[in-house]
């Protein structure tokens, strides 16, 4: 019942605070010098922003996170937070199993932090460091519970 009720909270956070970071990322719109800067999806799909048409709605949580990080933040921390109950739930009788599933979330975090790591503003070296910390926290709790798990199954004590 505790994670039903944690998982709902973290639901409404979640989408409360994905609606204002799409809010605030809007103001990109307004500001043009700003797209060849602030909208790699763009970049990706029409190769280059010419028209506010073109600017994918993902675009708008990347300016926002440059720029006005608080809702972005809470966006990737209840995110991630969701991430680990979701695992917890389903291989808590299992740690091997739930190491796997932490070194790859792990390894995600680490891939994103490749590419925001050279990010000039406040909100990427934020998220950077946000990131870090959970890509070294899910790889050492994986590591803890993969061994510990390990020696156990082997005769070990814990």
């Amino acid at each position: 019942m505790l994670i039903l009720i944690q998982f709902s909270i973290l639901i409404v956070l979640l989408t409360g605070s994905t609606l204002v970071a799409w809010y605030e990322g809007s103001t990109l719109l307004q500001k043009p010098w700003e797209w060849n800067y602030s909208t790699p999806i763009s970049h990706i799909l029409h190769g280059g922003v010419e028209s506010r048409d073109q600017i994918s709605q993902v675009d708008y949580f990347v300016y926002a996170a440059k720029f006005q990080p608080a809702f972005p933040i809470v966006m990737v921390l209840s995110s991630v937070y969701i991430i680990f109950l979701i695992g917890y739930h389903f291989f808590k009788y299992r740690p091997k199993r739930f190491a796997y599933y932490l070194s790859f979330w792990g390894i995600i975090f680490l891939i994103l932090n490749l590419l925001i790591h050279h990010s000039p503003t406040v909100g990427g070296q934020i998220l950077f460091y946000i990131w870090s910390l959970f890509a070294f926290l899910s790889l050492g709790i994986a590591a803890i519970l993969y061994f510990g798990s390990f020696n156990i199954g082997k005769g070990g004590t814990a």
